[in-house]
């Protein structure tokens, strides 16, 4: 399975670094303790910066070699490469008004948001490819607990490329210790992520994007107190199994046919994936060992850990796509959402329609 990491030959060490626990098949650096901001961009082989710089063409004979006459370069107008300065490596292609966010100005907005100093907690961190996206996690002091056991660490998450491909990303992302699931939870009018642009703007906006992401002490007691009354409403095993039909299905046609009782006409892909998820609910320790089994909450946790903990992914990249911004956090919504509604309405929200 391939992990596509950056591997930097000039200190033969994978971009990548963990505290205490391994991931991304158990390469790059292994820390025991939360480092500084300073101390994770080294660890994560994050330090270096990238440049614009003119690209350039060959005219047609120079270009076939059929002249010996060697004729200046043509600029190329409007373009340029982003190059990483360090390997000289070409990461992407970009406008002019593109702009380039350096990897330490995205440690800079985690550290803005409690004030740097010991408040933030850096988990992981690390670059992709020849280090044209870079992601970084780390942890806020806080936690919220659902039940007795279940506690619920509150994370910030944020992705950037250099290649020009993609915005700038941050999102909030509450991890349930106990099986590391991915939660992406949105709450009322909040949203958990934003979404930057690389324009002259960018940085001021990252500086701000606490703000705008609407982290604050009031979202943690919003969730605090709808994950808690999730976890207080029961769910039969057959609710649990109609709730992971429907947060699965892909489209319409698909709910069109559950609503119908034409089973016969899924598809092998998608009745494999229900019967994955109810095995989950039922017979994962995680879950089992959880006070919340039996519950909303723990349905929720059923459909959030299939995709963290069960489905087979091409490579880590995949996965790493596809929970925070793919099919998983998707799924994740939509149970999200129909959890929300059950703890309400009851099973009159698990319809097929």
């Amino acid at each position: 399975m391939a992990h596509h990491l950056n591997y930097n030959q000039k200190n033969n060490e994978h971009a990548f670094f963990s505290v205490k626990e391994k991931a991304w098949h158990g390469l790059g650096k292994i820390v025991d303790q939360y480092p500084t901001s300073a101390e994770a961009i080294q660890y994560a082989g994050l330090d270096y910066s990238v440049e614009k710089r003119p690209l350039f063409t060959y005219d047609t004979g120079n270009h076939y070699g059929e002249t010996d006459v060697i004729i200046p370069e043509i600029k190329v107008p409007h373009y340029y490469a982003t190059v990483r300065t360090d390997t000289e490596d070409v990461l992407g292609v970009v406008g002019k008004d593109y702009e380039i966010v350096q990897n330490i100005d995205a440690f800079q907005f985690f550290d803005a948001i409690v004030g740097g100093g010991d408040g933030i907690l850096y988990e992981t961190a690390g670059a992709l490819g020849k280090g044209e996206r870079i992601f970084i996690t780390a942890k806020l002091p806080d936690y919220i607990r659902v039940g007795k056991e279940d506690l619920i660490e509150q994370y910030l998450f944020l992705t950037t490329t250099h290649n020009g491909f993609g915005s700038i990303m941050a999102a909030f992302t509450p991890v349930r210790i106990v099986c590391n699931n991915t939660l992406n939870a949105a709450l009322g009018n909040h949203t958990n992520a934003i979404k930057i642009r690389h324009t002259s703007s960018a940085n001021d906006r990252i500086r701000q994007a606490h703000t705008l992401m609407g982290i604050s002490s009031n979202l943690s007691k919003e969730l605090d107190g709808l994950f808690n009354r999730w976890a207080q409403v029961r769910i039969t095993d057959k609710q649990v199994k109609k709730l992971v039909q429907i947060a699965m299905a892909p489209n319409k046609e698909v709910l069109q046919k559950l609503q119908n009782g034409i089973v016969d006409e899924l598809s092998a892909n998608y009745t494999n994936m229900v019967d994955k998820v109810y095995e989950y609910a039922f017979g994962s320790p995680n879950q089992q060992l959880a006070t919340t089994a039996g519950t909303v909450f723990g349905a929720y946790n059923a459909v959030t850990g299939y995709f963290q903990n069960v489905r087979n992914y091409k490579d880590e990249e995949t996965k790493f796509k596809s929970i925070i911004e793919g099919t998983a956090k998707l799924r994740g919504q939509t149970a999200f959402n129909l959890c929300k509604e059950f703890a309400i309405h009851g099973a009159e929200v698990l319809r097929f329609n």
